[in-house]
């Protein structure tokens, strides 16, 4: 069983950079960057920081690429759980990874109207700033909508962990509960988004304990497979 180990624990590193580039990309870059509320003074810090700015970009296309490989890693492992729900997490995932790569072009657009092009010279400073502004709102917007799909991976994923224990089953409990939280914030964010809630502002906080599990869990101890494993799918 040493192969679906290793796959596990590869599974599990290919998280911990999807994780690491994530937090840089949007709390030491998009953060650091972003004055909400002021187009001008983010403009100015996106043409001073432009190289930072750069490398948010790279470390968000690097998110999406570990992202799209971790499932397909895990594929082989889970189909001997249930093959169509192994089918619909690889499917959802990459719904998603293809939603974020296109995203993308938003934060491209934003750095593009600042850093100046010919093709722009019909449109006043304030007039860029202002547009540079709006695309990457545009931005935080389609992250919401890519949370659809990345939502719904962690049901059939957390699913199958229960079901199989080829994980600890709580962290399984922790992904569907995050399946939830993930569905109920994107409703929340289109439908009510100035509406006060301690309970809302953290819903996605079950998800975020059980990604964070599973990938440490995956990363020491890869996954438990039975030695008779392979030779029978289990029922659901």
């Amino acid at each position: 069983m040493n192969t679906y180990k290793n796959r596990g624990r590869m599974a599990g590193l290919l998280f911990l950079i999807l994780i690491f580039c994530g937090v840089f990309a949007e709390f030491f870059v998009r953060q650091k960057i972003m004055v909400y509320g002021d187009p001008v003074a983010t403009a100015q810090n996106i043409k001073s920081m432009e190289d930072l700015f750069r490398v948010g970009i790279v470390s968000d296309l690097i998110m999406s690429t570990t992202y799209f490989f971790f499932p397909l890693l895990l594929y082989p492992i889970f189909k001997l759980v249930n093959k169509e729900l192994s089918m619909l997490m690889v499917l959802c995932v990459m719904i998603s990874v293809a939603i974020l790569c296109i995203n993308m072009l938003n934060q491209i657009a934003a750095l593009l109207l600042v850093t100046g092009s010919d093709y722009f010279n019909g449109f006043s400073t304030e007039q860029l700033q202002s547009l540079s502004s709006f695309f990457l709102n545009l931005h935080s917007q389609g992250y919401k909508v890519a949370q659809i799909f990345y939502g719904l991976y962690l049901f059939p994923l957390g699913y199958m962990i229960y079901k199989s224990g080829y994980l600890p089953r709580v962290i399984g409990v922790f992904l569907m509960l995050g399946f939830v939280g993930d569905m109920i914030d994107f409703l929340r964010f289109f439908l009510i988004p100035d509406y006060p809630s301690v309970i809302l502002d953290n819903i996605t906080l079950p998800a975020d304990i059980g990604e964070i599990s599973m990938c440490l869990w995956l990363l020491i101890k890869g996954v438990k497979v039975a030695e008779t494993e392979p030779e029978r799918e289990l029922v659901v």
